[in-house]
């Protein structure tokens, strides 16, 4: 900005306001922002943002590369894996690895150590377990947030009995403990599958996610329930009914479009929930117990927090890291999509 003779700077800097919004070039700039955009580019900007998001992919991509990384050390995550050999010899007497910590020097073999009484490769098991727990948190938050997109639009934008049903069952849901629900649940598919290892390994991860969806689609359906009341009233969904738009058309084209940012919100707040769901589950014995996951990893390690401290903080480490990325992402994501931010 240059002052001229005889203005006053806020007299120019009206000027220069009023020369922009005459321009063309400049009002088509702006008006080419969408508000997800808009909200991109404000991701962008923050550095909470970028960092926890550099983070999280970092995490993502060991999970997704556990086999390459596991095959190129020749680490091995259970005993009978292929390729394992005569995995857990380098146990003494008293189940404790004979090389590595805790009472040896590092080693490139096993950089973080073997599992006592187990003699599987730590890192490999973290790996491995990274990879279980973000796929079960995956699979569940996708799932829960489809279904409690379509509660939610449906008995926000119905009348009458429907509504009313619709919000019993989303307030019965939410009454019931997701703790006593998982505590009901494990110990039947355990005496279902038990004859079948691998069946039961699949039955636990299917039912550990059927629990999850369960008892975590409710909060968003009541969210978008909400905004569907608030919308349903407006200009343009009273427009679509009396041109004689399908409903189903009025709910998906319509109104679920004008509620991008509180979807992406929920998501990106209700992932790092089953994250930790899935590890506190799992440590309590009522998750996955046939395959390696942070949970379990942590289960099996409390026993020697005082004589192999990195066997057991490491796995603690890593959900703590996952789970706070998870969380400051999703506070960015939240201050990102609010139009009554400005940053």
């Amino acid at each position: 900005m240059t002052l001229q003779p005889g203005l006053e700077p806020g007299v120019v800097a009206e000027r220069e306001d009023a020369s922009r919004e005459n321009d063309p070039q400049s009002s088509k700039k702006l008006a080419s922002k969408s508000p997800t955009q808009i909200a991109l580019q404000r991701l962008r900007k923050d550095k909470v943002a970028v960092v926890c998001g550099s983070i999280l992919l970092l995490l993502i991509v060991l999970a997704l590369a556990a086999p390459l990384i596991t095959r190129a050390m020749g680490i091995f995550p259970e005993i009978n894996s292929p390729g394992a050999g005569n995995l857990g010899a380098d146990l003494d007497q008293f189940g404790y690895p004979e090389i590595g910590p805790p009472y040896y020097g590092f080693t490139w073999e096993h950089p973080l150590g073997i599992a006592p009484s187990r003699g599987v490769d730590n890192l490999a098991n973290l790996l491995y377990g990274l990879r279980t727990s973000l796929l079960v948190a995956t699979l569940a938050t996708i799932i829960s947030t489809f279904v409690g997109i379509t509660i939610g639009l449906m008995a926000g934008f119905s009348r009458g009995w429907l509504d009313r049903f619709l919000s019993f069952v989303i307030d019965l849901f939410l009454s019931f403990p997701f703790l006593l629900g998982a505590l009901t649940l494990a110990p039947i598919l355990t005496s279902r599958f038990s004859t079948d290892l691998d069946a039961l390994d699949r039955a636990q991860l299917l039912g550990l996610v059927a629990v999850l969806v369960i008892f975590g689609w409710m909060s968003l359906a009541r969210l978008i329930r909400g905004q569907v009341l608030s919308l349903r009233e407006r200009e343009f969904v009273q427009s679509a009914q009396v041109i004689g738009v399908p409903t189903r058309r009025i709910l998906f084209k319509e109104l679920l479009p004008n509620m991008v940012a509180p979807i992406v919100v929920a998501t990106s707040l209700s992932l790092p929930a089953y994250v930790a769901a899935e590890a506190g589950l799992s440590y309590l014995g009522i998750g996955l117990t046939g395959q390696p996951s942070l949970g379990q990893t942590i289960l099996l390690a409390t026993e020697y927090y005082s004589t192999y401290g990195l066997y057991l903080w490491v796995p603690v480490g890593v959900v703590a890291v996952l789970v706070l990325a998870l969380n400051l992402l999703g506070d960015s994501v939240r201050d990102a999509f609010d139009p009554r931010t400005r940053r």
